[in-house]
C-alpha cells in the first residue's frame, strides 16, 4: 500500500469538499467558508491529487459526486464531526472535576478526611470519578512525579521543583497520654515538656513523625525506639499506657469509648498545614487551583482554612 503522509491533508480541504457537496455549487461553497471560488477550487484540487481520486463531475450547470465522492465524503463527515466534538468537549471540560481523577492521600489523613469529604464532592461535583489511594508521602509524591496520580493530598511544605503546593487547612494536634501519666494534669502544657522517653513516634517514612519531632524541639531521629507502624496502632499504645504522642485532630472522632483510657490535652502551637500537590506542568493547573479553592473553602470540623501563601522553610515530606 503506498504510504500516504497526512501533512498533505488539512480540516480546512476536507471542509471545503463537504461544503460543495451540501450546495453542490463551488460559488456558494465558497461565500460559506468565507475564500474566493478560485481558491476553494484549487483546494478541491490539490485534495483530489492527494487522495488520487474525481469527488465531483464538474460542468457549468451540474457539480454531482462521483461514486469514489460518495464514499470517501462521508468519511470526510465524520472526520469533520470527530474534530467538531473535540473541540466541543475541550469547551465544556471543568478539568479533573469530570471524570476520572486520581487522588492520593498521606495514610494519616486518609481514613479521617476522606469519608467527610466523599459526600461533599458527590453533591457538588456528581460527574467526578475518584480513584483514591492513602500511603506515605514519599510514595505518592514519586507516584506523582511519574503521572502515576493527578493530584495528593499532604502536610505541606513538601520538596520537591516540580510540585505545585496550595494550602488547604491548618489541622491542630492534641497531645495525647496515658490517663494516669503525670503530663496529662500539668497546666500550661507546651510542646518541649513532651521531650521525654515516652514520646510515642510513627515508623521512619511516614511525615508526622518528622512533624512531631520539630514541633517538640527535637532532632530527627532514625533510631528513636518507640515506634508504631501506624495512627491506629500509636493510638491503642496510648490507650493501653506504653507513652504519649501527637494526634492529628480529625484522627480523634468516634473515639469516645476511649476517654476512660487517654487523656486529650490541646497545645495551640502544635498544628499542621495540609496541601494540593500536582506536577508544574500539568495543563490542569487552573482547574486544580479552582478545586483547591472550594476545599479551602469546606475545610473539615475542628479545622481553619489556611493562608493561600504556601511560601515556608521545606522540610523532608
Amino acid at each position: 500500500m503506498t504510504y500516504i503522509p497526512l501533512s498533505g491533508l488539512s480540516l480546512r480541504d476536507i471542509e471545503y469538499v463537504v461544503a460543495v457537496d451540501d450546495l453542490r455549487n463551488f460559488s456558494r461553497a465558497a461565500e460559506r467558508c468565507g475564500v474566493s471560488q478560485g481558491g476553494l477550487s484549487e483546494q478541491v484540487r490539490k485534495l483530489e491529487g492527494l487522495l488520487g481520486v474525481v469527488l465531483f463531475e464538474r460542468s457549468r450547470r451540474h457539480v454531482t459526486l462521483t461514486p469514489d465522492g460518495a464514499r470517501l465524503i462521508a468519511r470526510a463527515r465524520d472526520v469533520l464531526a470527530a474534530a467538531r466534538a473535540m473541540i466541543e468537549a475541550a469547551r465544556v471540560q471543568t478539568g479533573p472535576l469530570e471524570g476520572v481523577l486520581r487522588m492520593g492521600v498521606i495514610a494519616t489523613l486518609g481514613p479521617y478526611y476522606v469519608p467527610s469529604l466523599l459526600p461533599l464532592l458527590r453533591r457538588t461535583y456528581p460527574q467526578l470519578k475518584l480513584q483514591l489511594t492513602d500511603s506515605l508521602t514519599n510514595i505518592m509524591l514519586d507516584a506523582l512525579r511519574h503521572d502515576e496520580l493527578d493530584l495528593v493530598f499532604a502536610a505541606l511544605p513538601v520538596k520537591g521543583d516540580n510540585f505545585h503546593c496550595v494550602p488547604l487547612f491548618d489541622e491542630p494536634f492534641v497531645a495525647a497520654f496515658p490517663a494516669e501519666h503525670p503530663l496529662a494534669t500539668r497546666p500550661g502544657l507546651t510542646m518541649p515538656d513532651l521531650q521525654g522517653p515516652d514520646l510515642l513516634l510513627l515508623e521512619d517514612g511516614h511525615c508526622l513523625r518528622d512533624q512531631a519531632l520539630a514541633l517538640c524541639g527535637m532532632p530527627l531521629q532514625r533510631d528513636h525506639q518507640r515506634l508504631a507502624a501506624s495512627l491506629e496502632m500509636l493510638w491503642h499504645m496510648i490507650g493501653a499506657g506504653e507513652g504519649y504522642s501527637l494526634i492529628p485532630r480529625l484522627a480523634l472522632r468516634n473515639r469516645s469509648e476511649w476517654s476512660d483510657l487517654i487523656s486529650l490535652v490541646p497545645i495551640p502551637e502544635a498544628r499542621r498545614t495540609i496541601g494540593l500537590v500536582w506536577r508544574t506542568t500539568d495543563p490542569r493547573a487552573a482547574a486544580f487551583n479552582e478545586f483547591a479553592h472550594f476545599l479551602r473553602e469546606n475545610v473539615p470540623e475542628g479545622c481553619r482554612a489556611a493562608s493561600e501563601d504556601p511560601a515556608a522553610p521545606e522540610t523532608d515530606a
